[in-house]
């Protein structure tokens, strides 16, 4: 989302139910394991809470319970204060996602689309007022950074790619608590890149935990890092905390599950 929301703007999260076949989503970095639909259905539905709690109005996109990623809406869109565009994800079982994510922007926003040969996941774009960070990874190619860098630059936002390591996207190993703060797991990603901003580190136990939700002028985190949140709390951080243990176990974290934007 593009972060200038302010409290007075009418906030939407966009989200989608989690499918029926999500215990047969992708897996890039972690090992499989059992996934209680049920208790999945349960934390998300807490999740959207959440967000309502945060100022949100959430809309869901039309359920696609054959497509076991796609309540992971997060990496279908990337949705500005000036255009959303719809993504190619990298995987290519996660490319059937797209057109109702589409349909459910269009009363909001234009939609531009990335097009082959470019890839990209929304979960590698970073947006802090007007830098967008892009991360290279598996799932996000240089055809589809720059794609991106074509479709955003007219509307003042500058692009920088951004190597990530050992996860699955930049937005595992670095998100934004505010203009000025980013909360990072060092190891994933490079450093120096964000050195004009004032760095949270995760807690070392933690390394999941760089994965937070800033919506308007509060952030969301996984109740699942104790840790981390405690080091929130002694910069005068209080997130709304949300359990996320099931779609962890799909790679998935809290920015994940919603695209937000500003009505």
């Amino acid at each position: 989302m593009a972060d200038r929301a302010t409290a007075a703007d009418t906030l939407v999260a966009l989200t989608r139910d989690v499918a029926d076949a999500i215990v047969d989503c992708e897996l890039t970095h972690r090992a499989r394991a059992a996934i209680d639909v049920a208790v999945a259905r349960a934390q998300h539905a807490a999740y959207e809470a959440r967000l309502r709690a945060a100022g949100c109005q959430v809309v869901r996109a039309a359920p696609a319970p054959h497509l076991p990623d796609s309540v992971f809406i997060e990496d279908t869109a990337v949705v500005l204060n000036e255009v959303a565009v719809v993504t190619r994800p990298g995987a290519a079982s996660r490319r059937a996602e797209i057109s109702a994510v589409e349909a459910a922007l269009a009363p909001f926003r234009v939609v531009e689309r990335i097009e082959p040969p470019g890839t990209l996941d929304g979960g590698d774009v970073l947006v802090v007022g007007q830098q967008v960070f892009v991360g290279w990874s598996s799932r996000t190619n240089d055809d589809g950074i720059e794609q991106l860098r074509a479709l955003v630059t007219p509307h003042g936002y500058t692009v920088q790619p951004v190597p990530v390591h050992g996860c699955l996207h930049l937005k595992s190993a670095v998100t934004a608590l505010s203009d000025e703060t980013l909360l990072i797991n060092r190891a994933w990603t490079h450093v120096e890149s964000f050195r004009r901003f004032d760095l949270l580190d995760v807690h070392p136990f933690e390394p999941f935990a760089a994965n937070a939700l800033r919506v308007g002028g509060q952030v969301i985190a996984a109740a699942e890092f104790p840790r981390t949140i405690e080091r929130m709390a002694r910069r005068g951080i209080a997130p709304l905390t949300v359990p996320a243990s099931e779609l962890a176990k799909a790679e998935g974290g809290v920015t994940c599950c919603s695209l937000v934007f500003r009505q």
